[in-house]
């Protein structure tokens, strides 16, 4: 909860100091870590952390953190703290290579998915989620992190097979961002060691660095001082301190150990200007980055006070640069500014845009005007009002929730807790605190918080811009930039105002409807009503969440329905709709009358769906569906919001295309369906030029005007008799006029035959295979089950083969949909990124998987890890709102029985290797495939276009 707001909970309160709504906090005490947690050091210095935490059940969330990264590698070890990383799945103490991830799928935990670990400038963390229906688990659990800590094996052959698996990790980062980041980190970090420590490091030394020179750096650096292991879930603290005592005492200390010291950023003493273009970069950015300062967190009350005051600040300021952006002409496409951490014990003030058509100068004055305006006056009443309401509510969801968090959550926290003191004193006390602190920050405290946060304009500062290497304006000097933010800064600005926006959203509640009839369905808990307008809402309370209301709805109909020349329209009517609010109120207006609540609506009208979400909070609920019902009733037509809107995604849409992926991605989707009309690309700035504001609200309003065909869904932490007045009142009330409710099947279909293309783009020796298989298929739950399982039991065997075995990708596998509409069909898609020179081994490798898949079925273990995956997933899953929300609406829309979801243990441990093999045999079709390969540019064949097809499309 502390900063971020998230949602943190504990199901005692903190008996350390039980506050008093009179008691006055100490602010110069610490705040003092909460009993939810226990927080315990061993004699060799190992810091562990045991959270008792029952969602999901049966599961614990274990983690190994390493005060260890990239910044203290050694200058012939950069890159090897992210090696080792790597090198803690390839073999250990108690597991031999491949051994441990094959456990730990055979006990449903994913690779990638559930086990993962990244590496930072300042540690290394390990993630494992482990079930714990089994003890043994555990107990294996820790073995496994106990390995992680201090017992990888490293041997010479793993270590050089490793390599090429991180050089493809290495490869899928280059890019534009890549190397423009190259060039501002040093500026960005004054010449700081950060600048020279990238976690993926140098190739050179990837590829030569000497074995001994890994090893040393995990001798160094990987030892109990520096290491804490949390464990968060549902089992015996006891018991879990027990083991992490057994597993972790034994753990000993360098007898020399190297100091841990952190990394210093130098303080800037001049202003610089730098320009950085790339002719791959999809967006404009600017970015201004005042003096880096030190800072310490010291766990006191009082620096969580400030933490406080910092949030509102940058809700406020930002609110008013969203404001802008909302403009006819815009300064910027999106701006922000925040008084941010930078690295560990440093913080700065920076402010950031992506640019419009205007450039630079727009946004350079809009930045450092609402900058300077914020520092001379202040806010408004009203503007703290409303942030301290909407702060305020973060922390009452929160406490609600205080028995309904995930583990995962948790452990987060404890990470920060052990990295950068960040406090844990649990949301029962937290919420407490914030009740004391909050009503006691004033306007008068955020102005001068203000003042002393805002840099002035003499404070010596970078300012970096950042984009395609053409544009349609002029691209600014280093000198030019520095110019403009000193002129912008001469500029007067006046004190904030705002016009007068309702207190609420409606002035009276429509003539309700009634309820008309009423069934109960005793298995799945629901109860669905049908209102005197023909509308349905089927009703499921549950107790998963304290404060969490899900509603969604969808029929038939879509944007098929309308004809080619309203493409566009159809296509961005929501976005059209969304942006110019409802009832006579701007977006902006709606956020400042709902500050404090909690509620939310989405309208989308897909190509053959109109689909409807929204969610509250418990006590919001009215809110919601008054904002439903005005989306049906009020729409609002605003030209200077509509022309912000057209110019925003025009100059979004600009360079779009400069990226390779995107020029990849086009061509994929242009063969697969041989450049059929309606299949959405990516978005062109003159596709925005034939949108019209009014037709596309009147398409939007055409569907959702209308309620006719709707089954609403609702589920979450709510009492039907209180809300059934409340779906009398704003759902039965719709309007239901006569509309369509089918969709238009306007013949989209994948090309026929064996059809293969190459795209040359990009200047990075990338590539990318792109395999799809698509065709008809007879649609079932059942089906569609062992459908995904294949997918499933082949990633496995291409991470095992491709990845571990052969080492020629990174990451990357396969998946798929298995779909009702617009006709029974299943389509198949593959993205294998690799090096150019390994192209045809990639496609070769993948191609023999699938005729071992077809030949002779699936390893049985294999498909056993995905089913104990699934089942593992489906228990979690049984206990969240949105799962049985999405589940109940897509078997209305498929017109299939609700209650499969009751019997997915059966449906899942009836799959058998044969099915999968028949499946294979279905679904993969070597003669009814579109391959399409991404090369770099300087792979074009000299006599070719850029893409060329090795087979013409047949009609389908």
């Amino acid at each position: 909860m502390t900063r971020q707001l998230s949602r943190t909970a504990l199901a005692s309160l903190l008996a350390a100091f039980a506050l008093h709504a009179q008691a006055a906090i100490n602010l110069d005490t610490k705040v003092p870590i909460g009993p939810q947690v226990k927080v315990g050091h061993l004699p060799n210095g190992l810091t562990y952390y045991i959270h008792k935490n029952s969602k999901p059940e049966k599961k614990a969330e274990l983690r190994l953190v390493v005060k260890a990264g990239s910044v203290l590698e050694d200058e012939d070890q950069q890159g090897l703290a992210h090696f080792t990383e790597h090198m803690a799945f390839n073999g250990s103490t108690h597991f031999k290579k491949h051994e441990l991830i094959s456990y730990l799928q055979s006990i449903g935990v994913k690779f990638g998915a559930d086990l993962n670990a990244y590496t930072s400038f300042d540690e290394t963390v390990y993630i494992l989620p482990i079930p714990t229906d089994n003890k043994a688990n555990l107990d294996q659990g820790l073995t496994v992190l106990e390995d992680w800590a201090g017992g990888l094996s490293f041997k010479d052959e793993d270590i050089d097979k490793e390599r090429d698996i991180v050089l493809e990790e290495a490869r899928l980062g280059k890019g534009a961002g890549d190397r423009m980041n190259r060039k501002l980190l040093p500026k960005m970090f004054n010449g700081s060691r950060y600048s020279e420590r990238l976690p993926i490091g140098k190739e050179d030394i990837l590829r030569t660095f000497k074995h001994d020179t890994l090893r040393r750096f995990y001798k160094d650096w990987y030892r109990p001082d520096l290491m804490a292991v949390i464990a968060v879930g549902d089992f015996d603290p006891a018991d879990v301190e027990k083991l992490i005592k057994q597993h972790f005492s034994k753990l000993k200390n360098p007898a020399h150990a190297r100091p841990r010291d952190y990394a210093k950023v130098p303080p800037r003493a001049d202003s610089e200007g730098i320009v950085i273009t790339d002719k791959e970069a999809t967006s404009t950015s600017l970015y201004i980055r005042y003096p880096v300062r030190p800072w310490n967190d010291d766990g006191s009350f009082r620096e969580y006070r400030l933490s406080l005051v910092e949030q509102l600040f940058e809700t406020m300021l930002n609110q008013r640069l969203q404001e802008l952006a909302q403009q006819a002409n815009p300064p910027f496409v999106g701006g922000g500014s925040a008084d941010g951490k930078l690295v560990r014990g440093y913080k700065s003030y920076s402010s950031l845009a992506v640019l419009g058509r205007g450039g630079a100068q727009p946004a350079i004055d809009a930045l450092v005007q609402e900058n300077e305006r914020a520092r001379q006056f202040g806010f408004t009443a009203a503007e703290v009002d409303r942030a301290k309401k909407n702060m305020m509510r973060g922390f009452e969801r929160a406490f609600a929730e205080r028995d309904k968090t995930d583990s995962g959550s948790y452990a987060g926290e404890y990470i920060r807790n052990f990295l950068e003191q960040e406090p844990v004193p649990g949301i029962a006390a937290e919420y407490k605190i914030a009740q004391e602190l909050i009503p006691g920050i004033t306007l008068d405290e955020m102005n001068r918080y203000a003042r002393e946060t805002v840099p002035a304009p003499s404070a010596p500062k970078l300012v970096a811009y950042l984009g395609p290497d053409k544009a349609e304006t002029p691209i600014p000097s280093s000198l030019e930039l520095l110019a403009s933010v000193d002129k912008a800064a001469q500029n007067k600005v006046a004190a904030h105002t705002e016009s007068a926006v309702g207190a609420k959203l409606m002035d009276a509640p429509p003539k309700p409807g009634t309820i008309v009839g009423e069934t109960q369905d005793a298995a799945l808990g629901t109860t669905t009503l049908t209102l005197s307008n023909g509308v349905k809402v089927i009703l499921k309370p549950t107790d998963f969440r304290n404060d969490q209301v899900l509603l969604s709805a969808v029929r038939f109909g879509g944007q098929t329905l309308f004809p080619d020349q309203d493409v566009f329209n159809a296509r961005y009517a929501n976005a059209v709709v969304a942006t110019m609010g409802v009832n006579g109120y701007s977006p902006i207006d709606l956020q400042k009358i709902l500050a404090g609540q909690a509620a939310s609506v989405r309208f989308n009208m897909a190509s053959y769906t109109d689909n409807i979400s929204a969610s509250a909070g418990s006590t919001d609920v009215e809110t919601m569906l008054q904002l439903l019902y005005l989306h049906f009733t009020k729409l609002r037509r605003d030209d200077n919001l509509y022309k912000s809107f057209i110019g925003r995604q025009q100059d979004l849409a600009r360079n779009a295309l400069s990226q390779p992926e995107s020029q990849f991605r086009d061509a994929i989707y242009s063969t697969l369906y041989n450049n059929h009309p309606r299949v959405g690309l990516t978005a062109r700035p003159e596709d925005f030029s034939k949108v019209d504001m009014n037709r596309a609200v009147d398409i939007f309003a055409q569907r959702f005007g209308s309620a006719k065909g709707l089954t609403f869904v609702m589920v979450g932490s709510f009492d039907p008799a209180k809300v059934k007045p409340l779906l009398a009142t704003y759902l039965a009330s719709l309007p239901t006029p006569d509309i369509p409710l089918q969709f238009r099947d306007i013949g989209i279909r994948p090309v026929q035959g064996v059809v293969k293309k190459e795209v040359h783009a990009g200047t990075e020796p990338k590539a990318t295979v792109s395999m799809h298989f698509t065709g008809t298929a007879q649609y079932s739950d059942e089906e569609q089950m062992r459908f995904h399982a294949m997918l499933e039991v082949m990633n496995i065997r291409i991470t095992d083969v491709l990845r571990e075995k052969l080492t020629l990708i990174y990451g990357g596998g396969l998946n798929g949909s298995f779909s009702k509409y617009p006709y029974a069909n299943y389509a198949i898609s593959g993205g294998l990124p690799c090096g150019p020179e390994n192209v045809d081994k990639v496609i070769d490798a993948v191609q023999g998987l699938i005729a071992q898949l077809k030949e002779k079925g699936p390893d049985e273990a294999d498909l056993n890890k995905v089913k104990q995956n699934w089942l593992q997933n489906h228990a979690k899953a049984l206990r969240e709102n949105d799962y049985w929300l999405g589940r109940i609406q897509t078997a209305l829309l498929n017109g299939t029985d609700p209650h499969a979801l009751l019997r997915y243990t059966e449906m899942v441990n009836a799959i058998t290797p044969a099915e999968i093999q028949a499946a294979a045999q279905r679904y993969f079709n070597l003669q009814n495939y579109v391959q399409v390969v991404l090369k770099p540019e300087s792979a074009a064949p000299a006599t070719s276009a850029a893409a060329t097809a090795a087979a013409a499309p047949k009609a389908p």
